[in-house]
Protein backbone atom coordinates (compact mmCIF):
# COMPACT_ATOMS: atom_id res chain seq x y z
CA UNK A 1 0.00 0.00 0.00
CA UNK A 2 1.45 3.32 -0.64
CA UNK A 3 1.18 5.66 2.36
CA UNK A 4 -1.13 9.01 0.83
CA UNK A 5 -2.09 12.47 2.91
CA UNK A 6 -4.38 14.81 1.86
CA UNK A 7 -5.15 17.68 2.85
CA UNK A 8 -8.90 19.36 1.45
CA UNK A 9 -9.61 21.40 -1.15
CA UNK A 10 -12.32 22.89 -3.64
CA UNK A 11 -12.04 21.48 -6.85
CA UNK A 12 -10.99 24.97 -8.55
CA UNK A 13 -8.13 25.43 -6.17
CA UNK A 14 -6.87 22.43 -7.04
CA UNK A 15 -7.09 22.78 -11.25
CA UNK A 16 -5.35 25.84 -10.65
CA UNK A 17 -2.76 24.80 -9.08
CA UNK A 18 -1.47 21.97 -10.76
CA UNK A 19 -1.52 24.02 -14.08
CA UNK A 20 0.66 26.73 -12.23
CA UNK A 21 3.10 23.63 -12.00
CA UNK A 22 6.76 24.00 -14.25
CA UNK A 23 8.22 21.31 -16.24
CA UNK A 24 10.96 19.51 -14.99
CA UNK A 25 13.90 20.40 -16.55
CA UNK A 26 12.46 23.16 -18.84
CA UNK A 27 11.88 26.42 -16.64
CA UNK A 28 12.04 27.79 -13.16
CA UNK A 29 8.85 26.98 -10.98
CA UNK A 30 7.15 29.80 -11.80
CA UNK A 31 5.64 31.86 -8.52
CA UNK A 32 2.24 31.81 -7.45
CA UNK A 33 -0.57 34.31 -9.14
CA UNK A 34 -1.64 36.96 -7.06
CA UNK A 35 -5.09 34.82 -7.36
CA UNK A 36 -3.55 31.45 -6.00
CA UNK A 37 -1.70 33.51 -3.96
CA UNK A 38 -4.48 34.96 -2.20
CA UNK A 39 -6.71 31.98 -2.02
CA UNK A 40 -3.80 29.36 -0.32
CA UNK A 41 -2.19 29.64 2.98
CA UNK A 42 0.69 27.85 3.94
CA UNK A 43 0.03 25.10 6.51
CA UNK A 44 2.42 22.69 8.24
CA UNK A 45 1.71 19.15 6.07
CA UNK A 46 2.70 15.47 6.69
CA UNK A 47 6.88 14.93 7.12
CA UNK A 48 6.22 11.46 5.52
CA UNK A 49 3.99 12.43 2.95
CA UNK A 50 5.18 11.12 0.13
CA UNK A 51 5.90 7.59 1.75
CA UNK A 52 8.33 6.04 3.72
CA UNK A 53 11.26 4.88 1.61
CA UNK A 54 13.02 1.98 3.73
CA UNK A 55 9.64 0.74 4.97
CA UNK A 56 10.70 1.74 8.41
CA UNK A 57 9.30 0.73 11.51
CA UNK A 58 9.47 1.65 15.21
CA UNK A 59 10.49 -1.67 16.25
CA UNK A 60 13.46 -1.11 18.04
CA UNK A 61 14.19 -5.15 18.64
CA UNK A 62 13.57 -6.29 15.07
CA UNK A 63 14.38 -3.39 13.01
CA UNK A 64 17.16 -1.56 14.87
CA UNK A 65 18.94 -0.27 12.14
CA UNK A 66 15.66 0.55 10.28
CA UNK A 67 14.16 1.84 13.01
CA UNK A 68 11.30 5.08 12.32
CA UNK A 69 11.43 7.76 14.44
CA UNK A 70 8.46 10.42 14.17
CA UNK A 71 9.02 14.00 15.38
CA UNK A 72 6.78 17.03 14.95
CA UNK A 73 9.65 18.62 13.01
CA UNK A 74 10.40 15.33 11.16
CA UNK A 75 10.70 12.16 10.68
CA UNK A 76 13.45 9.33 10.00
CA UNK A 77 14.61 6.31 9.56
CA UNK A 78 17.65 5.44 12.34
CA UNK A 79 20.15 3.17 12.23
CA UNK A 80 21.97 2.10 15.74
CA UNK A 81 24.81 0.75 14.07
CA UNK A 82 25.62 3.35 12.00
CA UNK A 83 24.63 6.37 14.57
CA UNK A 84 23.20 8.37 12.01
CA UNK A 85 20.07 7.82 10.20
CA UNK A 86 19.41 6.77 6.94
CA UNK A 87 16.97 9.26 5.64
CA UNK A 88 15.02 12.19 7.10
CA UNK A 89 11.77 13.28 5.71
CA UNK A 90 10.25 16.99 6.34
CA UNK A 91 7.88 19.32 4.85
CA UNK A 92 9.02 22.96 4.16
CA UNK A 93 6.46 25.61 3.88
CA UNK A 94 6.65 29.48 5.42
CA UNK A 95 4.11 27.91 7.83
CA UNK A 96 6.94 26.22 9.57
CA UNK A 97 9.39 30.06 9.55
CA UNK A 98 9.14 32.59 11.85
CA UNK A 99 12.02 34.54 13.45
CA UNK A 100 13.44 32.02 16.01
CA UNK A 101 17.28 32.26 16.48
CA UNK A 102 19.64 29.37 15.80
CA UNK A 103 19.68 27.38 19.39
CA UNK A 104 22.90 25.30 18.73
CA UNK A 105 22.01 23.25 21.50
CA UNK A 106 23.62 20.29 20.29
CA UNK A 107 22.16 16.77 22.29
CA UNK A 108 21.71 13.19 22.88
CA UNK A 109 18.12 12.30 21.41
CA UNK A 110 16.16 10.40 24.54
CA UNK A 111 13.58 9.24 21.78
CA UNK A 112 15.93 6.58 21.19
CA UNK A 113 15.54 3.31 22.87
CA UNK A 114 17.31 3.59 26.47
CA UNK A 115 19.63 0.58 25.67
CA UNK A 116 21.13 2.45 22.67
CA UNK A 117 24.80 4.20 22.31
CA UNK A 118 23.23 7.35 22.36
CA UNK A 119 25.40 9.85 20.26
CA UNK A 120 26.61 12.92 22.21
CA UNK A 121 26.93 16.81 21.23
CA UNK A 122 30.98 15.97 21.89
CA UNK A 123 30.58 12.76 19.98
CA UNK A 124 32.30 14.42 16.56
CA UNK A 125 34.75 16.42 18.25
CA UNK A 126 38.35 16.05 16.95
CA UNK A 127 36.94 13.85 14.27
CA UNK A 128 37.37 16.34 11.18
CA UNK A 129 33.92 16.35 10.29
CA UNK A 130 31.13 18.89 10.92
CA UNK A 131 27.30 17.52 12.83
CA UNK A 132 25.90 18.10 9.69
CA UNK A 133 22.34 18.41 9.64
CA UNK A 134 19.53 16.19 7.41
CA UNK A 135 16.78 18.76 8.33
CA UNK A 136 18.41 21.88 8.75
CA UNK A 137 18.14 24.48 11.66
CA UNK A 138 17.00 27.19 9.59
CA UNK A 139 13.97 25.17 8.25
CA UNK A 140 12.56 25.31 11.60
CA UNK A 141 12.55 28.48 13.21
CA UNK A 142 8.59 28.65 13.95
CA UNK A 143 9.28 28.21 18.10
CA UNK A 144 12.45 27.57 20.21
CA UNK A 145 11.05 23.64 20.55
CA UNK A 146 10.83 23.59 16.54
CA UNK A 147 14.72 24.63 16.29
CA UNK A 148 15.71 22.57 19.23
CA UNK A 149 14.30 19.52 17.71
CA UNK A 150 17.12 19.95 14.56
CA UNK A 151 20.07 19.56 17.12
CA UNK A 152 19.23 16.19 18.27
CA UNK A 153 22.21 14.24 17.29
CA UNK A 154 19.67 11.98 15.96
CA UNK A 155 19.51 14.30 12.69
CA UNK A 156 23.20 14.49 12.47
CA UNK A 157 25.58 13.03 10.02
CA UNK A 158 29.32 13.29 9.92
CA UNK A 159 29.90 15.66 7.22
CA UNK A 160 33.09 17.37 5.18
CA UNK A 161 33.10 20.61 6.43
CA UNK A 162 33.54 21.85 2.99
CA UNK A 163 30.09 19.75 1.66
CA UNK A 164 28.19 20.95 4.92
CA UNK A 165 28.93 25.06 4.99
CA UNK A 166 29.15 26.03 1.75
CA UNK A 167 27.56 23.44 -0.65
CA UNK A 168 24.69 21.63 1.35
CA UNK A 169 24.41 25.15 2.82
CA UNK A 170 23.69 26.54 -1.19
CA UNK A 171 21.46 24.31 -1.94
CA UNK A 172 19.45 24.63 1.88
CA UNK A 173 19.69 28.21 0.92
CA UNK A 174 17.68 27.96 -2.33
CA UNK A 175 15.25 25.86 -0.89
CA UNK A 176 14.22 28.39 1.29
CA UNK A 177 14.32 30.75 -1.65
CA UNK A 178 11.89 28.88 -3.08
CA UNK A 179 9.41 29.15 -0.43
CA UNK A 180 10.01 32.41 -0.30
CA UNK A 181 8.78 32.42 -3.84
CA UNK A 182 4.85 31.10 -2.79
CA UNK A 183 5.93 27.54 -3.07
CA UNK A 184 6.24 24.51 -0.58
CA UNK A 185 8.60 21.61 -0.39
CA UNK A 186 8.87 17.82 -0.01
CA UNK A 187 12.49 17.26 0.92
CA UNK A 188 13.90 13.42 1.68
CA UNK A 189 17.64 14.01 2.54
CA UNK A 190 20.44 10.91 3.67
CA UNK A 191 23.36 9.56 3.68
CA UNK A 192 25.00 6.17 2.90
CA UNK A 193 28.08 4.01 1.89
CA UNK A 194 31.39 3.83 4.18
CA UNK A 195 34.37 6.35 3.90
CA UNK A 196 34.24 10.46 4.00
CA UNK A 197 37.57 13.27 3.78
CA UNK A 198 37.44 15.78 6.26
CA UNK A 199 39.79 18.14 7.44
CA UNK A 200 41.63 15.46 9.30
CA UNK A 201 42.32 13.24 5.88
CA UNK A 202 39.99 9.64 5.43
CA UNK A 203 37.52 8.32 7.97
CA UNK A 204 35.24 5.32 7.74
CA UNK A 205 34.30 5.83 11.07
CA UNK A 206 34.29 8.35 14.35
CA UNK A 207 33.54 8.32 17.66
CA UNK A 208 35.22 4.68 18.62
CA UNK A 209 33.96 3.14 15.69
CA UNK A 210 29.98 3.96 17.03
CA UNK A 211 29.46 6.53 13.95
CA UNK A 212 29.79 5.36 10.47
CA UNK A 213 31.14 8.10 8.42
CA UNK A 214 29.54 8.12 5.20
CA UNK A 215 30.55 8.11 1.38
CA UNK A 216 27.90 10.38 -0.08
CA UNK A 217 24.97 12.67 1.48
CA UNK A 218 21.88 12.94 -0.90
CA UNK A 219 18.84 14.81 -1.05
CA UNK A 220 15.53 14.91 -3.13
CA UNK A 221 13.45 18.02 -2.74
CA UNK A 222 9.67 17.83 -4.52
CA UNK A 223 8.59 21.58 -5.22
CA UNK A 224 4.84 22.55 -5.75
CA UNK A 225 3.10 25.77 -5.01
CA UNK A 226 1.19 26.34 -2.19
CA UNK A 227 -1.83 24.78 -1.87
CA UNK A 228 -4.06 21.51 -0.63
CA UNK A 229 -4.06 18.23 -1.42
CA UNK A 230 -1.05 18.12 -2.20
CA UNK A 231 0.51 14.19 -3.52
CA UNK A 232 -2.45 14.79 -6.01
CA UNK A 233 -1.14 17.62 -7.46
CA UNK A 234 1.99 16.18 -7.93
CA UNK A 235 2.12 15.52 -12.09
CA UNK A 236 4.73 14.82 -14.18
CA UNK A 237 5.61 18.24 -14.61
CA UNK A 238 6.17 18.77 -10.66
CA UNK A 239 10.17 20.17 -10.61
CA UNK A 240 12.08 17.42 -8.80
CA UNK A 241 15.54 18.11 -7.54
CA UNK A 242 17.70 15.36 -7.03
CA UNK A 243 21.43 15.58 -5.76
CA UNK A 244 23.69 13.53 -4.55
CA UNK A 245 27.08 14.63 -3.43
CA UNK A 246 30.36 12.87 -2.35
CA UNK A 247 31.39 13.55 1.07
CA UNK A 248 34.76 15.30 0.76
CA UNK A 249 36.44 18.13 1.32
CA UNK A 250 37.51 18.99 -2.38
CA UNK A 251 33.73 19.12 -3.31
CA UNK A 252 32.61 21.87 -5.14
CA UNK A 253 30.48 24.51 -3.82
CA UNK A 254 28.01 24.81 -6.75
CA UNK A 255 25.34 21.69 -5.39
CA UNK A 256 23.70 22.16 -9.38
CA UNK A 257 26.64 20.09 -10.15
CA UNK A 258 25.89 17.26 -8.60
CA UNK A 259 21.92 16.81 -9.30
CA UNK A 260 21.20 13.27 -10.64
CA UNK A 261 17.87 11.45 -11.06
CA UNK A 262 16.03 9.61 -8.04
CA UNK A 263 16.52 6.66 -9.48
CA UNK A 264 19.90 6.63 -9.26
CA UNK A 265 19.80 7.61 -5.24
CA UNK A 266 17.10 4.74 -5.48
CA UNK A 267 20.21 2.14 -6.91
CA UNK A 268 22.34 3.33 -4.40
CA UNK A 269 20.56 3.55 -1.53
CA UNK A 270 17.32 0.40 -2.07
CA UNK A 271 15.05 2.89 -1.22
CA UNK A 272 11.85 3.51 -3.03
CA UNK A 273 11.51 7.38 -2.84
CA UNK A 274 8.33 9.04 -3.92
CA UNK A 275 6.00 6.04 -2.82
CA UNK A 276 3.12 7.79 -2.13
CA UNK A 277 2.52 8.84 -5.88
CA UNK A 278 1.41 7.34 -8.64
CA UNK A 279 3.57 4.60 -10.17
CA UNK A 280 3.17 6.49 -13.57
CA UNK A 281 3.87 9.97 -12.70
CA UNK A 282 6.94 8.29 -10.61
CA UNK A 283 8.65 6.46 -13.78
CA UNK A 284 8.12 10.04 -15.34
CA UNK A 285 9.55 12.24 -12.60
CA UNK A 286 12.68 9.85 -11.23
CA UNK A 287 14.18 9.33 -14.59
CA UNK A 288 14.99 12.81 -14.85
CA UNK A 289 17.58 14.96 -14.39
CA UNK A 290 16.67 18.67 -13.16
CA UNK A 291 17.81 21.37 -15.17
CA UNK A 292 16.18 24.54 -13.39
CA UNK A 293 17.88 27.53 -11.86
CA UNK A 294 20.06 27.15 -8.92
CA UNK A 295 19.92 30.43 -6.87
Amino acid sequence: MKLTYFRLGSSALLLALAAACSPLGQQQAPAPSSSSTASATATRDANLALGNPSGAVADAANYPNNYLLTKTQYTMSYSRDQGKPNWVSWHLSSAWLGSTARQDNFNADAALPSSWYHVGATSYSGSGFDRGHNCPSADRTGSVADNTATFLMSNMMPQAPTNNQQTWANLENYCRTLVSAGNELYIVAGSYGKGGTGTNGSATTIDAGRITVPSNCWKVIVVLPVGTADVSRITSSTRVIAVNTPNTNSISTTWGSYRTTVNAIEAATGYDLLSAVSTTIQSSLESQVDTGPTN
